[in-house]
């Protein structure tokens, strides 16, 4: 019986919010209509001279230029809330992305500046501390002309002489 009553009431609660519905929607668009007759009244152009005509252009598109000024008023908050809103969210989920951090080259003594600021002085040469040591020469093989060598390379012995010798390297 308990669940026979609750599911009337359930149904009786989904007619009453589809009747407010419909009443929501139909009062919205009565205002609407009372809205736009209010700001658009109706055009008379019949029996109008061209001069007149073109003063009613005017005045229409000087009313536009009002009305997209508004609209882009309107978008631009919409979007900084819409921005802020985010950042919100974000704080309270604990979530939040973090920025790419672009590369900056700083000396020891420009981040020392930064850090200590006025406390700072002389400065820090960061070589000098360093222990010295010597290279040992790494011996590398001398690399001849490489003409000298072609035919030992090549394993062709005599062949360089006759391809010379029959015109080939001119």
């Amino acid at each position: 019986i308990k669940a026979l009553i609750t599911l009337y009431n359930n149904f009786l609660i989904r007619i009453i919010a589809m009747e407010e519905l419909e009443q929501e929607t139909v009062s919205r668009d009565e205002d609407k209509v009372k809205y736009l007759s209010e700001k658009l009244p109706p055009l008379q152009i019949t029996g109008l001279s061209m001069d007149e005509l073109q003063k009613l252009c005017r005045q229409l598109n000087a009313k536009i230029d009002v009305v997209d000024e508004e609209r882009y008023d309107f978008e631009a908050k919409v979007n900084k809330n819409n921005k802020d809103l985010k950042l919100k969210v974000q704080d309270l989920g604990g979530k939040f992305k973090k920025p790419a951090l672009r590369k900056v080259r700083v000396s020891a003594d420009e981040m020392m500046r930064a850090l200590l600021g006025s406390k700072h002085k002389g400065s820090m040469d960061l070589r000098a501390n360093l222990k010295s040591v010597k290279k040992e020469d790494i011996k590398q093989e001398k690399v001849g002309d490489w003409r000298k060598n072609v035919e030992a390379m090549s394993g062709m012995e005599g062949r360089k002489k006759m391809f010379d010798a029959a015109g080939g390297g001119q």
